[in-house]
């Protein structure tokens, strides 16, 4: 059965950090792709990054570019999310979803084949 978990989520301050996990089990990541995924209240679920099932390669949403980083370590089945530079738009719900193949930005859901249960990220002073 295929389960992802996901911690680290929390209250920053702009400008702060944080380090989002995922907890993978019933799969590993050789075999599939791994995306992170966010919402607002309100807004429609975009996703932000991916990390690819073979070579990992990455990618990123325009509004995260630059200050999120996306890795995998294999030998734990988890991936991360590092978060810089954290911005108040940034507060939402982040979600760690498997795939067969990355996808980024809006209209993700067809390609995802299971969810994590999110996390709450809130950016305030």
């Amino acid at each position: 059965q295929v389960q992802l978990v996901e911690s680290g989520g929390g209250l920053v301050q702009p400008g702060g950090s944080l380090r989002l996990s995922c907890a993978g089990t019933g799969f590993t990541l050789d075999y599939v792709a791994i995306g992170w995924f966010r919402q607002a209240p309100g807004k429609e679920r975009e996703g932000i990054s991916c990390i690819s099932r073979d070579r990992g390669r990455t990618d990123y949403a325009d509004s995260v570019k630059s200050r999120f980083t996306i890795s995998k370590d294999t030998a734990k089945n988890t991936v991360y999310l590092q978060m810089n530079s954290l911005k108040p738009e940034d507060t939402a719900v982040y979600y760690c979803a498997t795939s067969a193949w990355c996808c980024t930005g809006y209209g993700c859901h067809d390609e995802v084949d299971y969810w994590g249960q999110g996390t709450q990220v809130t950016v305030s002073s």
